[in-house]
């Protein structure tokens, strides 16, 4: 008996106009609250919306970059829904003509590439914010509401947790390249509900579908996915379905946890706000802004493979963020090898960064400064792994490598005369090593180099350091 996995998202992104989507209030994470409110984003009677442009022209711009039709004119329509943090009792969004529609996003996976289809992306105003109190109260904090938001729309082509985060990652970094918005999840600038089944590929049984919500990461979407499918197949192997529901993601435990049943289609009795005109959306405009997009990932990263002779892997990592990707040929401006280069940014650097949760512009010295470090262990000044010790150093306190390996004295000794003499204590000091060696035990040459390495406290020339050994040994 198999089974299939169906999944859908809905993606709510913010956007980063300058101002919300329907007043002049400042669209800026933090502040006092209630302090960025206005009576058009408080909803107060009489107070009439006007569209943002931006927040239109930042919609087509993700329409593009995701491959969708763009609608020829705009309405805007009223959601009518109750939640506290709904200040109006409806939301400002768009019904049965969204501004993008008809689009998709090809995710990369090691059998080939995946399309994954995009129903729809439309523009609409964000809520308020509940704010629970511990003595139980829920307090409402307006700064958000009327907020820009598109919500993106997948179809149900996603079949796997992992294709799901596969998915989302694309989606962020594409919509960071475009600067539309910064996709802070931590933020609430990107918001994710996960639709999910299961049909029984014998009989084509299908689980009612069960909506996720509350995933706060691309980690707790991926473990939700997978907790509901085992879930759901489990049910169907008892031969029962799910309830129509809306589940949230408990981190703590590790499951999902009953909020709401559905009990059938929402009736939102859209109805379309009158107070925004229509707004016609010009072939022209749609040009101009299609030739105002930088390069996208994916076609960075197979420019990355034809000039700089990446190989495909090398290619994906360095053009996962558009600030990684600008690194990379800022240094490359000043390195002779575009694989060294990737060698190390992908090793230290990433590595480093992980570690200690930075990202790439948190970093403390320039790409200049990590071009010249690979320009002093080419030209032998210093080892590789003298490299990466002034490399910790340039992470911790910045500076400029030249100015490192001159304090610190690091230069790599490559005077042959001088490492003769110091070959010569060590092969004394280790005779037996040397004995050992010559019936057969290659680990015993590792042992004595090691050694030399030690008394020069890393700064000899290996290369030199091996040449050296072994003739000295030979000549015993």
């Amino acid at each position: 008996m198999g089974y299939k996995t169906i999944v859908g998202l809905e993606i709510h992104v913010e956007l980063m106009t300058k101002t919300k989507i329907f007043c002049d209030c400042i669209n800026e994470f933090g502040g006092d609250v209630n302090t960025h409110c206005c009576p058009v984003c408080l909803g107060m009677p009489g107070a009439i919306p006007k569209l943002n442009k931006g927040a239109l022209e930042y919609g087509i711009k993700a329409g593009i970059a995701f491959n969708c039709q763009i609608a020829e004119s705009v309405k805007m329509d009223k959601k009518h829904y109750f939640y506290h943090d709904l200040v109006k009792g409806y939301q400002l969004s768009q019904d049965d003509n969204p501004l993008c529609s008809n689009g998709y996003l090809v995710i990369e996976k090691e059998e080939g590439p995946k399309k994954v289809g995009i129903q729809r992306i439309h523009i609409e105003e964000d809520t308020g914010k509940s704010i629970h109190t511990e003595s139980g109260d829920t307090l409402i904090d307006y700064n958000r509401s009327g907020v820009p938001l598109i919500e993106v729309v997948t179809a149900p082509d996603i079949n796997s947790a992992e294709e799901a985060r596969m998915f989302l990652e694309n989606l962020k970094n594409t919509l960071k390249y475009i600067e539309v918005s910064d996709c802070k999840m931590e933020e609430g600038s990107l918001r994710c509900d996960v639709n999910i089944n299961v049909v029984d590929t014998e009989t084509g049984k299908k689980t009612n579908i069960t909506e996720l919500k509350n995933l706060n990461s691309f980690k707790a979407v991926a473990n939700a996915i997978e907790y509901e499918e085992k879930r759901h197949i489990s049910l169907l192997e008892k031969g029962e379905n799910t309830v129509k529901e809306t589940r949230r993601w408990n981190e703590v435990e590790n499951i999902t946890v009953v909020m709401r049943d559905k009990g059938g289609t929402d009736n939102y009795r859209y109805a379309v706000e009158v107070d925004i005109p229509l707004v016609n959306i010009s072939k022209e405009w749609i040009e101009e802004i299609r030739n105002s997009l930088p390069e996208l990932p994916h076609h960075k990263k197979e420019r990355f493979i034809r000039e700089y002779g990446l190989p495909e892997y090398d290619a994906g990592v360095l053009t996962q963020s558009k600030e990684l990707a600008q690194f990379y040929e800022e240094t490359n401006k000043y390195a002779k090898d575009p694989k060294q280069v990737s060698n190390w940014i992908m090793g230290d650097v990433l590595r480093r960064l992980k570690d200690e949760e930075l990202e790439i512009e948190d970093l403390k010295f320039s790409p200049k400064d990590l071009a010249d470090l690979l320009e002093f262990a080419n030209s032998g000044k210093i080892s590789n792994n003298i490299g990466k010790k002034v490399l910790r150093e340039m992470f911790e306190k910045g500076g400029k490598p030249e100015d490192i390996i001159k304090e610190q004295g690091l230069i790599q000794i490559s005077d042959e005369g001088e490492l003769k003499e110091i070959v010569k204590r060590v092969l004394e000091e280790n005779q037996q090593s040397v004995i050992d060696y010559k019936n057969g035990k290659d680990k015993a040459l590792g042992f004595i180099i090691g050694q030399v390495m030690k008394a020069t406290k890393g700064k000899a020339n290996p290369q030199l350091v091996n040449k050296l050994v072994r003739e000295m040994i030979e000549k015993q």
